[in-house]
């Protein structure tokens, strides 16, 4: 049975991505922040093991890691993260700042890093993390219609431009080991951060999102996606 660790799996994306993949029968670990309050989470069918696990705590990382030693791990993904409201010049609070990146950039390549034997052991051996088209550094523009909708939003576009900067780098140091990485974009989604008027369900982004994971070749790793498939500029 092929297996999948998610993050921040109590709500939104993470939710989704353990709901479709214990439905096909793969054995999910599930991990939040606190699972005692993931009611949706436990009301999952299927082989899910819910685990406690605060990204930003760097030794609770390695006591998980140390749980799961020995354990194959085919699919990682790197999908807690944290967001705030827009930062714009004049306006910035570098605490919050400084929170964000540990959370987004820092932990996504800790919990890789403590994780990537069972990656390396297991059959399919992929790390993905979820970005977003907010962190292509050729798209932030002022032509650009998310520039528009979201504003400078400093430590969103930041810390998600330096996960794709970890996951991209990691693709080169892994590639003699098999493992393979991708960023992906899940689309602008009706979750607590998309909002109730976003366009695509997590139901469909999740699924999309599954087909780039399914479909990741040597040759593509490290490389930054949209929902759609299409690669984007870093």
């Amino acid at each position: 049975m092929p297996s999948v660790l998610i993050t921040g799996s109590n709500s939104g994306l993470g939710l989704e991505f353990a709901r479709q993949y214990a439905n096909d029968r793969w054995q999910v670990i599930a991990t939040c922040r606190t699972p005692d309050a993931a009611i949706d989470l436990k009301a999952l069918s299927g082989d899910i093991d819910v685990r406690s696990l605060d990204v930003a705590d760097f030794e609770a990382i390695d006591r998980l890691a140390a749980d799961l030693a020995g354990m194959p791990i085919d699919i990682l993904i790197l999908n807690a993260g944290r967001t705030k409201r827009p930062q714009e010049i004049g306006n910035m609070d570098y605490k919050a700042f400084a929170e964000i990146f540990r959370v987004n950039t820092m932990a996504p390549l800790k919990i890789a890093e403590a994780l990537v034997e069972n990656v390396a052991t297991s059959k399919h051996r992929k790390i993905i993390g979820i970005s977003s088209r907010l962190a292509s550094i050729e798209f932030a523009t002022g032509d650009d219609r998310t520039f528009e909708l979201r504003g400078p939003y400093y430590p969103y576009r930041v810390t998600k431009a330096g996960l794709n900067m970890v996951l991209r780098t990691m693709a080169a140091e892994l590639a003699p080991r098999g493992i393979l990485t991708a960023s992906v974009c899940p689309g602008w989604v009706r979750t607590r951060m998309g909002g109730d008027n976003a366009t695509y369900s997590t139901e469909e982004s999740v699924g999309w999102m599954r087909a780039i994971i399914d479909g990741l070749t040597s040759a593509q790793s490290g490389g930054f996606f949209g929902h759609e498939g299409d690669q984007y500029p870093f």
